[in-house]
């Protein structure tokens, strides 16, 4: 279901803006964002795509407790209890010599509004440098081609980890988009220096090679998290529960509980692509769960 599920969503994305699909899945491209905020000496950018609804139907998230159970984490957090929303963001780094983007979004065919946020933040698409790729599912990696079928950045190498690219060509309904952008990857494992202050994180669970990218300058850091955790409200709050987009669920549950708890130990600031836009602030315990402390304006 899990992998089937995000393509049953995604390959029906181009019939219109907004889409609904027989999933219950709502779809449409965010306005465009560009929030600038630093770590360290570097210049980070939080830039918006598009914004799922999700039902609260127990078939997504806590699929091991029930709808019942998830509307009482959404109400007590504040939100609608009928429905789970989530941001779909990118971050773009720039250390002077190199722009780096860190995911591209569902991309202008899926209605992905990130190349309008590139605008905003007054940064061409030749521009960008290097393209990191936290794992290959079509809202992290849409983005890599433009309307027509081309690379949307077409002079930057293309990260990903050597598990994921593998798991991505292996997949039928990829064949185009791994075909285009073959020319353009840089694989690793996961641990590598990407670039200067950047390197990957094994987050594994989620699908096969999951990475976080790791940002440090001087003596501040930040984690992006990639699919580590989805919901700013259920993710934290019942981070062991099963989420359905997860290929391992078992082993996600065990590395976002794992996660949650260091974050929250050591206040690294996280950027989470699918929290609240601008996805940027920290982890706090909250009982014997944790809580997101948004602390970018």
């Amino acid at each position: 279901m899990r992998v089937a599920l995000l393509l049953s969503v995604f390959v029906g994305l181009g019939l219109a803006s907004g889409v609904r699909a027989q999933s219950g899945f709502g779809i449409s491209a965010g306005s465009p964002e560009a929030q600038s905020f630093h770590v360290g000496a570097l210049e980070l950018t939080s830039l918006h795509d598009a914004q799922f609804v999700l039902p609260n139907n127990g078939k997504v998230f806590g699929i091991d407790a029930g709808a019942a159970a998830v509307a009482d984490v959404l109400r007590a957090g504040g939100a609608p209890t009928d429905r789970i929303t989530l941001s779909v963001d990118a971050l773009l780094v720039h250390d002077g010599r190199r722009v780096l983007l860190l995911d591209t979004g569902l991309g202008p065919k899926a209605h992905g509004g990130l190349l309008s946020s590139l605008m905003v933040a007054g940064v061409p698409p030749t521009a960008v440098t290097d393209v990191l790729i936290t794992h290959p599912h079509l809202d992290h990696i849409g983005g890599l081609l433009d309307a027509d079928g081309n690379l949307a950045f077409p002079k930057a190498t293309i990260w990903m980890s050597s598990t994921a690219w593998n798991w991505l060509k292996g997949q039928q309904d990829s064949q185009a988009l791994a075909k285009a952008i073959s020319t353009h990857i840089h694989t690793f494992e996961p641990g590598a220096r990407i670039a200067p202050g950047v390197r990957s994180v094994s987050l594994p669970g989620h699908t096969p090679g999951h990475v976080g990218y790791e940002i440090v300058s001087g003596h501040s850091r930040l984690l992006d998290i990639g699919d580590m955790a989805h919901s700013s409200i259920v993710s934290l709050a019942k981070p062991q529960w099963k989420v359905a987009f997860d290929s391992d669920a078992a082993l996600a549950s065990a590395t976002r509980q794992k996660t949650l708890a260091a974050l929250a130990k050591s206040h690294e600031r996280v950027f989470a692509p699918h929290f609240p836009f601008p996805g940027v602030g920290h982890i706090a315990t909250s009982g014997d769960a944790f809580a997101w402390m948004p602390d970018v304006p």
